[in-house]
């Protein structure tokens, strides 16, 4: 079992998420993806995977200061992907689910 995590070491939440899965005695493939953004076809199987749209995952502030706030579609996808501090986290993903920690628990779900 491969267990991705979209981390940010900044977030408490990611942070949080992080150990829990830790605590599973699974060590997951963290990715930090402020460093290493997704591409926008990784982006969009994140989104389907999660079963969201686009704009489920914005983080509004960091939307509104990035200017990307009244994108919607691909042409957010895009943007987030040039944009990822405006990409709520952390995101985990598991074979081909994939949950928002937030809370943190919810990675319990697909572990």
């Amino acid at each position: 079992m491969m267990v991705r995590i979209y981390h940010n070491p900044r977030c408490s939440k990611s942070r949080q998420t992080l150990a829990l899965i830790e605590e599973k005695g699974i060590t997951p493939d963290v990715i930090l993806y402020l460093d290493t953004p997704p591409s926008p076809q990784e982006m969009s199987e994140l989104i389907e995977m999660l079963g969201m749209q686009p704009e489920d995952i914005l983080r509004k502030k960091e939307a509104k200061e990035e200017g990307i706030a009244d994108l919607r579609g691909q042409e957010l996808i895009e943007a987030l992907c040039a944009h990822p501090r405006a990409l709520e986290r952390p995101i985990v993903v598991n074979g081909h689910k994939a949950v928002l920690g937030r809370p943190p628990e919810n990675v319990l779900d697909i572990l």
